[in-house]
């Protein structure tokens, strides 16, 4: 054999066995899913995120003939969940629906690994605004009189979040800079709490999700100002964006769906038809709009590009805001 032709054969040996293990999990992909699949919820049942799992997961077992199963993993602000599967293996058998807090947990307390590139992301699931309200004994009736207010009156105002490094946490610090106003900040163990102790005036003001807000501003016992994102809520048209007063401030609430990187493109693709194909169902369009959210979609480039770009904002708030993760 000449060298010429030694060269020849161990190049297509070589190519052979490159084909050879790149087999099985074209095959596995092409046959997908031949098993139950886990969709990791990373908080406790009866949450959004969790609804929003059982939701797609139920209606999804319905075409891909296998069940899709929701494995309740909280703690950490989700990041235990979030890292079981990010460390996951990339076949499309162990999936997440996570909220914008993931983006806000791995801005304020970074994760041991990427949280931008270590993920696939496969699609926006439905997205909202947080409610900005105020005690009624705060004389104030609309953003430019809070923020007025607010600097007449440094840290005279108590802000209540749902946690340090939660996404309401972070968008109060996003709106005290663009304002130059000061608050205290005090940190809730949840949505609830927070909610009642502006109800009962122990704090002043909060921005909490528009569900829970709404029954308590039609019953006069807190006071609507704004929503956060960055223009109206189709919900509420009459409340006002914070953006009309603070020109570029959002903060938008959203759930998406991902996988740890190296999924094969035709599962990501499966995958983001599915939730796009179960947004379009009646029950869920119902569901969505009574939990104030607008269906997402889109591609799973638009998915990646979000998530990056709220972990990314929220990089920027705590470095130009100073804060350091307790």
């Amino acid at each position: 054999m000449t060298q010429v032709e030694s060269v020849v054969t161990r190049a297509v040996l070589l190519a052979v066995a490159l084909l050879a293990g790149a087999a099985p999990l074209t095959v596995a992909a092409q046959k997908y899913p031949i098993k139950p699949i886990r969709m990791i919820s990373p908080f406790s049942p009866g949450g959004g995120t969790d609804q929003l799992a059982r939701l797609i997961g139920a209606k999804a077992s319905e075409s891909l003939g296998q069940p899709v199963i929701v494995d309740n993993r909280p703690g950490a602000g989700g990041a235990i969940g979030a890292e079981t599967t990010v460390r996951s293996e990339a076949d499309g058998y162990t999936l997440i629906i996570v909220s914008a807090t993931y983006a806000a947990t791995a801005a304020y307390r970074p994760p041991p690994y990427d949280p931008i590139n270590a993920i696939q992301g496969i699609a926006v699931v439905g997205t909202t605004g947080l409610l900005l309200t105020v005690h009624p004994s705060v004389p104030v009736k609309n953003v430019q009189e809070l923020i007025g207010y607010a600097q007449a009156n440094p840290r005279k105002l108590n802000f209540g979040t749902v946690g340090a490094g939660s996404n309401v946490h972070l968008a109060m610090e996003l709106f005290k800079l663009m304002t130059k106003t000061q608050f205290v900040d005090v940190p809730y163990k949840g949505g609830g709490p927070a909610m009642t102790a502006i109800v009962g005036g122990e704090i002043q003001a909060t921005a909490m999700s528009i569900v829970p807000s709404m029954p308590h501003v039609r019953s006069g016992k807190v006071r609507a100002l704004a929503v956060t994102t960055a223009k109206r809520s189709p919900y509420l048209p009459d409340i006002a964006a914070v953006s009309e007063t603070v020109p570029g401030y959002e903060a938008t609430h959203w759930y998406a769906m991902w996988g740890p990187r190296g999924l094969p493109k035709t599962i990501v693709t499966r995958w983001n038809q599915e939730v796009v194909k179960v947004l379009a169902t009646d029950e869920a369009k119902a569901r969505m709009k009574a939990e104030g959210l607008e269906p997402g979609g889109g591609t799973p480039e638009d998915c990646q590009q979000l998530i990056g770009r709220d972990i990314g904002k929220w990089r920027r708030v705590m470095k130009e805001a100073h804060i350091r993760p307790e």
